[in-house]
């Protein structure tokens, strides 16, 4: 999902006000410059009425509202082409033989490109770029501060007992940084749920949460990361904002950026993959109380160099540096831009659900998981359904129809309409009783039911009831074939008075019913 600046600017508040990093690293983590991100956090300053606490009960409106008061419109600015710093390191390296200087190559780049940077920001580059090229920097992980994520290239077999079918767990590794205390996971897959659920088991078991994750750069996490700066992957980023955690993913193609997760990924496999290489496993559960039994045993485990175990390092570096664990475990949520339809409902899976219809062709944020489905305009929550799994299945609350809608289900219920139907004939009441049948929420067939037993009024009682029966015939039920029926006198051709012929199960014909003989 695309980020929007709004969503841009919500997040930089919160790392910035409420997490409390410094603007540098809001910076990192968002992509929004750091003169920007102060700027944000001056005009929440400055903004009376403004509680940064309740960021996520304002709208997008109400928060443009009161950050930008004033609307001002900045050109946008041409962008300057960028120096070919590989092209003038390698022309410098030769410049023993060339006598080729750093001046020279920016006169040479200004005349290609006249509006492009001058001499001073010329040099800053080059050297920003000359700093990037061998980098070997021993790094310093703060207590707390992080939690490296990645997956082991090493899978193990999972047997089914019952088809002998063989299928490969993935082994997922978290490790913190200050004290590499470790944890491990097998899942069926890396698929998003499975690679969430991998990181609340990781938390839980930590016991609290560090101030900053870095993953790996899998589609689950990450949807990219490059020049243009990062976007992260929807739920990822629900999962963290629900953990007020912040979001560092490893340069693509920069294991140094992740040392502790090789470090950690290379011991998992060799302490406990490698013992564990002659069971067989049937499940995953059982795989993961192996991992587990080891897991004590890997933690617990003397590091030669520094005298200590992991277990103890982390009683006394980063355990102490922990946030607290929310107070509710959190519930895997996905996301999804859905737009209006005209019936004022949208459709997730096959199946539909009502938002308030002054929404209509609107397009609207729905985040939902296995129990419910919530919908959002603009960062407002405008409804709350449970989950449906049933293809076709539909929630109607009331409160979203327009006023005439209401009306009519306010007048109609069943037992009304069944009563008309019956005030009509057999078939008319067969008919109504299968619409009822067909759908859990029985108000979402009373227009399609009105409309069809109105057509008595039009076509006359006998017409409509032999319309019903050809249509019980040719099982085509829908509102519109019994109109083409009645339209067309199709009940009058002689397979529609052929006697024999079985009809298919789209009603169930009782034995008082009376035939097509009946009507002539």
């Amino acid at each position: 999902m695309r980020i929007t600046p709004m969503k841009k600017i919500r997040e930089a508040l919160r790392l910035y006000v409420v997490v409390k990093l410094s603007a540098r690293k809001v910076e990192r983590a968002t992509g929004v410059p750091r003169s920007t991100v102060l700027d944000y956090a001056k005009r929440v300053e400055e903004s009376q009425n403004f509680v940064i606490e309740k960021l996520d009960e304002i709208d997008d409106k109400t928060l443009h509202s009161k950050l930008f008061p004033e609307r001002r419109i900045v050109e946008p600015l041409h962008k300057k082409v960028m120096p070919d710093m590989e092209y003038i390191h390698q022309e410098l390296k030769r410049r023993k033989k060339s006598k080729v200087t750093l001046m020279l190559l920016w006169q040479e780049y200004k005349a290609d490109y006249p509006n492009g940077y001058e001499y001073t920001q010329f040099r800053v580059y080059y050297r920003r770029y000359k700093q990037k090229l061998n980098p070997s920097m021993r790094q310093i992980h703060l207590e707390g501060d992080k939690v490296f994520i990645d997956y082991s290239g090493l899978t193990m077999p999972i047997y089914n007992a019952q088809t002998g079918e063989i299928t490969k767990a993935q082994i997922f590794v978290a490790v913190l940084g200050a004290s590499g205390y470790t944890f491990a996971h097998a899942t069926a897959s890396q698929k998003q749920e499975d690679f969430i659920l991998s990181h609340v088991l990781a938390y839980e078991f930590f016991g609290g949460v560090p101030r900053i994750v870095v993953p790996d750069n899998l589609k689950s996490a990450i949807i990219f990361n490059n020049k243009d700066g990062i976007v992260v992957n929807e739920s990822y980023a629900a999962l963290n904002r629900h953990y007020n955690i912040v979001v560092e993913p490893a340069r693509p193609g920069k294991p140094k950026d992740k040392p502790k997760a090789e470090q950690g990924v290379q011991g998992i496999q060799r302490y406990i993959l490698a013992r564990l290489r002659h069971q067989k496993f049937f499940d995953i559960d059982s795989l993961n109380e192996a991992i587990g039994n080891l897991l004590d045993d890997y933690n617990n485990k003397i590091v030669k160099h520094l005298e200590q175990s992991r277990s103890q390092m982390f009683a006394s570096l980063d355990e102490p540096h922990l946030s607290p664990l929310p107070a509710n475990r959190y519930v895997y949520t996905e996301f999804k831009i859905a737009r209006v339809n005209q019936d004022y409902h949208i459709s997730l899976d096959k199946c539909n659900y009502s938002v308030p219809f002054k929404y209509l062709k609107e397009s609207v944020e729905l985040r939902y998981s296995h129990s419910s489905v919530k919908i959002y305009y603009q960062h407002k929550h405008i409804a709350t359904h449970p989950r449906l799994y049933r293809i076709g299945a539909t929630s109607t609350l009331s409160e979203h129809m327009p006023k005439a809608h209401e009306y009519v289900h306010e007048k109609m219920n069943p037992q009304r309409l069944q009563n008309w139907a019956k005030n009509i004939g057999e078939y008319s009441t067969l008919y109504v009783e299968n619409r009822f049948v067909s759908v859990e929420h029985k108000p979402n067939v009373y227009r399609g039911i009105i409309a069809v037993l109105s057509f008595a009024k039009l076509y006359g009682k006998i017409e409509l009831e032999l319309a019903l029966m050809y249509a019980l015939e040719k099982n085509t039920p829908s509102t519109k074939s019994i109109k083409s029926i009645l339209d067309r006198k199709l009940y009058l051709s002689k397979g529609a008075n052929n006697t024999n012929k079985t009809a298919p199960s789209l009603f169930d014909i009782h034995e008082n019913i009376r035939g097509a003989d009946e009507y002539k």
